[in-house]
């Protein structure tokens, strides 16, 4: 048996989920001791860069982690001890005690985060990040395995903890079932080209460099004979006001706020492209992202940079375009305005699919744990 464990939300940070139901796929049993921390990714970092927000943080986690001492207690007497633990996405402290209530079970870190990198990326400097990198030695240091996504992050856990950096196990994001669930066969070629963004509009996902790129392609589309472009823009965060005051005069873009997690898979499938992530930030180079594998899940064709990592896990399968180039992003969202590009596209998306199940991409964890004899 495994536990998964933590502070979790699988709504709104699905991977834990899809190992989850890799995990079972595999044959294992896995018990979730789950209180959600009820905290977005952007809220934490904002808390993590802003220290007077620290005593918030600090008052929810206790509380979460005093249901889980008592979720585990229980747990304990019905069933024993698990064969491991899995420490889900954003487990920095969670993995601490998880180390303290487990000090015999071989732990399972799911690090797609690095702190310090994360605070790195969104502007933070100086002492911070300095402390965030010792938070994310700490976290790696309580784990006998850590999942990475990448070769990049990999890497970058040799740099910031080489003492662990054997313990690093890359396992790709995946999509989780509902995504796969969702597809629906390619629309006709009537209408216009569908396209759909979402995400926390951050300098990761290089949103200034989609708008450029919308701004210059949705008049150049409306001009032609051919099909024009509709871009639905899901999604808030702190680049979001500069990419709406850029594309304020362009016709055919549709703005939402937040979706229901439950609802996203079905509305993303309902169009004919998913973008993915387009800057050039050292981050943005090392991470192929959610939306990347559950937009190919969802059986729409993806765009996304021509970044090393993306290259080699899905390259023949998305259509790749040099990172922070808006032209190049607007000439290929323009070239999939043509029928038999957009049907040689969706071809090349579909024989990717498997790639992004669950019980494929956990693979390389389910050898970590029978090399420590942890057997379904």
């Amino acid at each position: 048996m495994i536990v998964a464990f933590g502070t979790y939300d699988t709504g709104r940070h699905p991977r834990v989920g899809v190992l989850v139901d890799g995990l079972r796929a595999h044959g294992y049993t896995v018990t979730e001791l789950d209180r959600p921390l009820g905290l977005s990714t952007a809220e934490r970092v904002r808390m993590l860069r802003q220290p007077w927000r620290l005593p918030a943080l600090l008052v929810r986690l206790l509380r979460c982690w005093a249901l889980l001492v008592g979720d585990v207690a229980r747990h304990r007497r019905r069933h024993g001890a698990p064969g491991a633990v899995l420490v889900g996405y954003l487990g920095h402290f969670d993995v601490v005690l998880a180390r303290l209530l487990f000090p015999r079970t071989p732990v399972v870190l799911d690090h797609l985060v690095f702190a310090g990198d994360t605070a790195t990326d969104r502007g933070a400097r100086g002492l911070r990040v300095r402390l965030l990198r010792g938070l994310d030695r700490l976290a790696t240091a309580c784990a006998d395995v850590v999942l990475l996504d990448t070769d990049e992050h990999a890497a970058l856990l040799a740099d910031v903890a080489p003492a662990r950096a054997r313990r690093g196990v890359v396992v790709p994001v995946g999509a989780p079932r509902a995504w796969l669930d969702a597809a629906a066969p390619p629309r006709g070629h009537d209408g216009p080209l569908r396209v759909v963004f979402y995400g926390l509009f951050t300098p990761l996902q290089g949103t200034d460099v989609l708008a450029e790129a919308l701004a210059d392609a949705l008049p150049r589309a409306a001009s032609h004979a051919g099909r024009p472009i509709e871009v639905t823009m899901i999604g808030a965060g702190q680049d979001l006001p500069s990419a709406r005051a850029r594309l304020a005069d362009v016709p055919g873009v549709t703005w939402h706020g937040w979706v229901d997690p439950a609802a996203l898979p079905a509305l993303v499938a309902a169009h004919d492209v998913c973008l993915g992530i387009f800057s050039a930030t050292p981050k943005g180079l090392r991470v192929v992202p959610n939306k990347v594998f559950q937009g190919l899940a969802a059986g729409c064709v993806v765009v996304t940079s021509d970044t090393a990592p993306q290259r080699r896990l899905l390259g023949s399968h998305v259509e790749l375009v040099p990172p922070a180039e808006p032209r190049a992003l607007a000439d290929r969202l323009l070239a999939l305005a043509d029928d038999a590009a957009l049907a040689a596209a969706r071809e090349r998306a579909a024989a990717g699919r498997d790639l992004v199940r669950p019980d494929v991409v956990v693979t390389p964890l389910v050898d970590a744990l029978r090399t420590r004899r942890v057997t379904p």
